[in-house]
């Protein structure tokens, strides 16, 4: 399975983007695997509206089922939810440990958006 990390960096020790749609780019990891590729999203970074959704596709053509972030907003959260893909939220520091709280079973499914839209 692979899951999607918002992230400033691109490395398991970079920073956990906070925001999702906005996040500078993804880390999508293969549980199967144990292995990772980066995706830019600047495109969607500084885009005027419609980056939650954009950022969204972004994950699920990767094969995400899986997104963990900072937070996600309610554009973001629908169009990951009509996709299957599972929303988890976190004040983890890096993706490795944001990652670390998710294999332990330490994060709670989202059920609803946690941040209004265009949260900065």
């Amino acid at each position: 399975m692979k899951i999607a990390f918002s992230t400033s960096g691109k490395s398991l020790d970079a920073l956990l983007d906070q925001r999702f749609g906005r996040a500078a780019g993804f880390l999508v990891y293969d549980l199967d695997a144990n292995t990772y590729e980066v995706m830019d999203n600047k495109v969607n970074l500084n885009a005027a509206q419609g980056a939650g959704i954009k950022s969204a596709e972004t994950v699920v053509r990767a094969g995400a089922k899986a997104v963990v972030t900072g937070h996600c907003g309610p554009k973001a959260f629908r169009a990951l939810a009509a996709a299957g893909v599972q929303i988890y939220n976190t004040g983890a520091a890096t993706v490795a440990e944001a990652l670390e709280q998710y294999r332990a079973g330490k994060l709670e499914q989202s059920q609803s958006p946690d941040v209004e839209g265009h949260w900065a």
